[in-house]
This record gives C-alpha cells, structure tokens and sequence, in this order.
C-alpha cells in the first residue's frame, strides 16, 4: 500500500468518527438538559455532562496545559504515521485516534469543554471519540507490534 493510499484511509476513518461523534453530542445537547439523566441499559445511562479536563475529568479546568498535552500526542502521532503510512493497517487506528481527537478538540473551541454523555456505573460519562480514542491506541499497539500471526511469520516464531 502507498503512503498517500495510508492517508486517504485515514483521514476518511478521522472524518467518519468526527461526524459521528458530533451528531450525537448534538442530539444530545438538543434532547435534554445539563445533567438530565435516562437509563438506557442496566447499569448505563444517558448523562449529559461537560468535561473541562483530558481523560476521565483529570487535569480539569487545565486550560492551556490541555491544549499542550493534545497537541504533543496529536504531533507524535502524525509523527510517527508520516514515517509509516505505508504500513499495513496502521491507517484504521491513526484515524480512530485522529477522528476521536478532532471531535473532543470542536467540542474544546466552540464549547470550552467536552460533551460527554455515555454514563456506566462506576466509571466516569464519556462519548464517540473517547470510545474512538481508546480504541485506536490499542489498535495502534497491537499494529505496531506485529499484528500476532503476521508477527510469528517475520520472526520465526511458532
């Protein structure tokens, strides 16, 4: 696969995920209130809530050290895919990971925190890019690392 083939699928998974998590937060910051909550499933509920902090509300109220943050991981990242965008399926999660950033970034500029709204028991409100994010660094991982069998076959081993 060519590098400029790497960057067309990825910014097409960012794009798809950006739009995806930006519909939902806006259905619901159109549907209900500010802290209105509505089970949805056991143990998970809709949860309208803002996050001014990074992952799981730390760094809350950080300003500008989260904008740094995002910046050198986002930096790092496109770093490392110019350098490998030839890579197999390296694509798929740089543009999760990618998609999920810019959506929580919109959400930063033209909100000042995120819209998070998926709410387990125990565990702090989150939404599509967060799930994007998440997802996209283990897939990034278990990318960079060989991808199991594909692995196996280069090493030798098994």
């Amino acid at each position: 696969m060519s590098r400029l083939t790497g960057w067309r699928r990825a910014l097409i998974v960012a794009g798809l995920i950006t739009l995806a998590d930006q519909a939902t937060k806006a259905a619901i910051v159109s549907s209900r209130a500010l802290g209105e909550t509505d089970a949805v499933f056991p143990g998970i509920e809709l949860n309208y809530v803002r996050n001014t902090g990074v992952a799981f509300g730390a760094l809350a109220g950080g300003g500008a050290i989260v904008w740094v943050l995002t910046g050198l991981a986002i930096g790092g990242l496109l770093v490392y895919f110019t350098l490998r965008a030839d890579s197999r399926w390296l694509w798929l999660p740089v543009g999760a990971v990618i998609g999920g950033a810019v959506g929580n970034l919109a959400d930063r500029v033209r909100e000042g925190a995120v819209i998070d709204f998926i709410d387990p028991i125990a565990w702090p409100a989150f939404n599509i890019a967060d799930i994007a994010i998440v997802v996209g660094i283990f897939g990034f991982v278990y990318v960079i690392e060989g991808m199991g069998e594909d692995r196996e076959q280069v090493t030798g081993d098994g």
